[in-house]
């Protein structure tokens, strides 16, 4: 695992670029309640991630909905981390988190929070609850609570021990937090009501003991609460008028009013629920995230094949295509399963726009144009990006020796290959017309080593002037002046579209696609990217798009991964969509 940051990071935006607000239910929930008055006219949001595990796509459409509505509205968003479970937290995902938000534009300003800071508070909600008898010490085990619980048909049991007295409940819980039990022994439940049609409302644990150094607290706390008691109560204490949380919540609602209500705070906000992202060919659940890592068959959280925040950073994506992504994909209280071609769309759309061309040659083949005079080179004028007219040109290097791509040749083509071929002419971008004269192969094992080729001087950069024509227009390098690169080549880390779904055991691991990357090395590449920084965004011409690495690029040893292609498979979709509704 990676934990490195990249050498040249982007210095993050104060205030995310806005565009036209789309319409959708919270945001009306929210114009209703400024138009009551509810909250006095108040918008405050909280982006409130656990910091046991990297951010995914999935996180990053929540963190565009919460800064995004508190910045349309008027408001704040907080940035809160729910530190209840010290087996699992670390603070290389604290660090990892706020680096993510940074880098999607958005900033929390001084309103950075953790539910530790508030142990004490929750600790003293915790004890009013016990005097006015809605919570008590149960020292039933694990198994046995989730037994007298009951199923969605049948009521749960109470507890022998819930109609302890007041007095032995407050006393049972001060040891607790003494620590005089071992883990297990005891846990703090709610009194509510075992015969809830909503199993949350069936006497949920509200602290459980858990002798873990915490990395805020250290060991000055042994009992931790509970995520549906803390989270709600954070929210009341920082003055959140509206907590946006996704649709797994939705069941959780009740139990989330009945803390407020019967602790009576003095702010009561409004959960509203969404529906989570879900991609096609990617799995956004922690747990199977964390089994990738574990497992070795992700090099880390930062894998460029990953779906974190990080793992697409290091691929190359950008913070405007992913806000893009997730402007476009709206918010819906259903769930469904975006089109993963949805997001390499709007990546592609952004590079496009912005990314300078290069040529580079993946899988080189040598040319020798036996007619170009072997002293001779000459610098050819190329466009950096033919999408933004103040992008400008550079120049590259030619020169008597040249790399073409070697599928760019075919000794014997079929009839609709049009690229170069014995006695066939095409042209090399911005340079000359070239025509292939001969082939020398290996005495041995009979593969292609090198082509010989003639060209003419009178196509430099344009037609030719008795106006023949080519087919095809090949990139290519000179080989006196490139300079060597390693390429990673990513695809989709699953060949299944919901992996493991269709499986009776739910094993996602066998769809995994063992052809998800493929290193290629040494790769030619024009000798400007020599100047390349890690991070640093190209289009490859007629290949793809691709960034260097933000870790393993050295000038020594340039690394360039491939963020996404070319084709652009979302368009085509839209077009057959389109097709069929016409």
């Amino acid at each position: 695992m990676h934990n490195r940051r990249p050498a040249q990071e982007k210095q993050p935006q104060k205030n995310a670029p806005q565009t036209a607000a789309a319409a959708n239910f919270i945001r009306s929930i929210i114009e209703a309640d400024l138009e009551a008055g509810k909250y006095g006219g108040r918008v405050v949001t909280r982006f409130p991630p656990e910091p046991n595990g990297y951010l995914h796509i999935g996180h990053a459409k929540s963190i565009c909905l919460n800064f995004g509505l508190a910045a349309d509205f008027g408001g704040v968003c907080n940035l809160r981390f729910d530190d209840t479970n010290p087996a699992k937290e670390d603070v290389e995902y604290v660090d990892s988190i706020k680096e993510d938000v940074r880098w999607l534009g958005y900033d929390w300003e001084d309103r950075l929070f953790y539910a530790s800071d508030y142990f004490e508070k929750l600790y003293q909600y915790a004890l009013d609850l016990i005097r006015a008898g809605r919570a008590y010490v149960c020292s039933l085990s694990g198994a046995e609570i989730r037994r007298y619980r009951g199923t969605l048909t049948e009521p749960g049991t109470e507890s022998p021990y819930r109609n302890r007295p007041v007095a032995e409940n407050l006393d049972l819980f001060q040891r607790m937090r003494a620590g005089e039990f071992p883990d297990g022994t005891h846990v703090l439940r709610a009194k509510i009501d075992m015969a809830a049609p909503n199993l949350n409302l069936r006497d949920p644990t509200l602290y459980r003991i858990r002798h873990m150094t915490h990395h805020r607290t250290g060991d000055k706390w042994c009992i931790y609460p509970m995520y549906d008691f803390t989270h709600c109560l954070c929210d009341a204490i920082e003055g959140v008028t509206h907590s946006i949380c996704t649709l797994e919540f939705e069941n959780n609602r009740p139990l989330y009013d009945w803390v407020l209500d019967t602790l009576q705070t003095h702010h009561h906000p409004r959960q509203i629920e969404f529906a989570r992202l879900n991609l096609s060919y990617t799995v956004l659940s922690k747990r199977k995230l964390v089994a990738l890592v574990d497992g070795g068959h992700v090099s880390g959280w930062d894998d460029p094949r990953m779906p974190t925040l990080s793992g697409l950073r290091r691929r190359g994506y950008t913070p405007r295509a992913i806000r893009t992504f997730c402007e476009r994909i709206g918010v819906a209280k259903r769930d469904s399963t975006v089109d993963v071609a949805l997001l390499e769309y709007c990546i592609r759309e952004d590079l496009n726009r912005r990314a300078p061309r290069v040529m580079a040659v993946l899988r080189p083949l040598k040319v020798i144009i036996d007619n170009y005079p072997e002293d001779r080179e000459e610098m050819l004028e190329a466009r950096n990006n033919p999408e933004d007219p103040g992008a400008g040109t550079r120049r590259v290097p030619f020169s008597r020796v040249l790399y073409i791509e070697r599928e760019d040749f075919m000794e014997d083509p079929p009839k609709k290959f049009f690229r170069l071929a014995p006695g066939r002419e095409v042209r090399l971008r911005y340079a000359y017309f070239i025509k292939c004269v001969r082939v020398v192969k290996n005495a041995d094992s009979g593969d292609i080593e090198e082509l010989h080729c003639t060209y003419d001087p009178a196509t430099r950069g344009g037609d030719a002037p008795d106006g023949r024509k080519v087919k095809a227009t090949l990139h290519w390098v000179s080989a006196r002046h490139c300079i060597d690169a390693e390429v990673r080549l990513y695809e989709h880390l699953f060949v299944a579209q919901n992996p493991g779904e269709d499986r009776p055991d739910g094993d996602f691991i066998v769809d995994l696609n063992p052809n998800s990357l493929e290193v290629l090395d040494p790769c030619k590449m024009e000798p400007g990217l020599a100047a390349a920084r890690p991070g640093d965004g190209y289009q490859f011409e007629r290949l793809g798009y691709f960034c260097a690495d933000q870790y393993d690029f050295s000038s020594a040893k340039p690394v360039f991964n491939r963020t996404v292609t070319l084709r652009d498979t979302w368009a085509k979709i839209r077009r057959q969509a389109v097709g069929k509704a016409r």
